[in-house]
C-alpha cells in the first residue's frame, strides 16, 4: 500500500479467510522477507488484533499472540510484536499511551499481518479507496514463482504496478 507518508506491506488481503495462528506465523515471515527484497528496508512487522497487549481477553487475541510467540521463536532477530490494535502499530504517541515498553515496532511499523480475510480485504479497500493509498497487488506469497491475484476492480494502472512488482520479484 503506497500512501503519500509510507509505504507498508499488508497481509494476508487475498487469500486466506481465517489463518491459524501457524498460518499467521508464516504469513508474518514471508511478509518480512517482502518487505525487505520490495521496499530494501528492515521488516518492523505487528500482527494486528482488537487488542493491544491484552486489553481485551478473547481467542482470536489468543490466537494473534500465539502467532508472535511461534514466528519470534523462528526467526528471533526481527522486529516483530503483536498484539496491537492499528494505531498502537502505526502512530508513535498512541503507542506510547497503550504500551508500557514500546519496542522497535509499535507505532513504527512497516508490515501489517490482519488476523483474518476479513480484517485484511476491508482495510486494503478502505487504504485504497478512502486513504488514498495506490494497492499494487496483492501479491501471493509462498509460492515457487512470484504471481498476484487482482481485484475486478482494479485500473489499467493497478495492474501495470502489480505487474512490475511481480516481475521484480522474479
Amino acid at each position: 500500500m503506497v500512501f503519500p507518508e509510507r509505504i507498508l506491506v499488508y497481509a494476508d488481503c487475498a487469500v486466506n479467510a481465517d489463518p491459524s495462528a501457524a498460518q499467521l506465523a508464516d504469513i508474518a515471515l514471508a511478509s518480512a522477507e517482502t518487505c525487505r527484497r520490495l521496499l530494501r528496508e528492515e521488516p518492523r512487522v505487528a500482527l494486528l488484533s482488537f487488542s493491544t497487549k491484552g486489553s481485551a481477553k478473547h481467542a482470536k487475541v489468543d490466537k494473534v499472540a500465539q502467532a508472535v510467540l511461534l514466528a519470534r521463536h523462528r526467526a528471533p532477530m526481527l522486529a516483530i510484536d503483536g498484539e496491537l490494535q492499528a494505531d498502537a502499530a502505526l502512530v508513535p504517541a498512541v503507542a506510547a499511551k497503550k504500551l508500557k515498553e514500546v519496542g522497535a515496532v509499535a507505532g513504527r511499523a512497516n508490515v501489517l499481518i490482519f488476523p483474518d480475510l476479513d480484517a485484511g480485504n476491508i482495510a486494503y479497500k478502505l487504504s485504497q479507496h478512502l486513504g488514498g493509498a495506490q494497492a499494487i497487488g496483492p501479491v501471493l506469497q509462498g509460492f515457487a514463482r512470484p504471481l498476484s491475484d487482482l481485484s475486478r476492480g482494479a485500473s489499467v494502472d493497478d495492474i501495470v504496478a502489480t505487474a512490475a512488482i511481480v516481475l521484480a520479484l522474479a
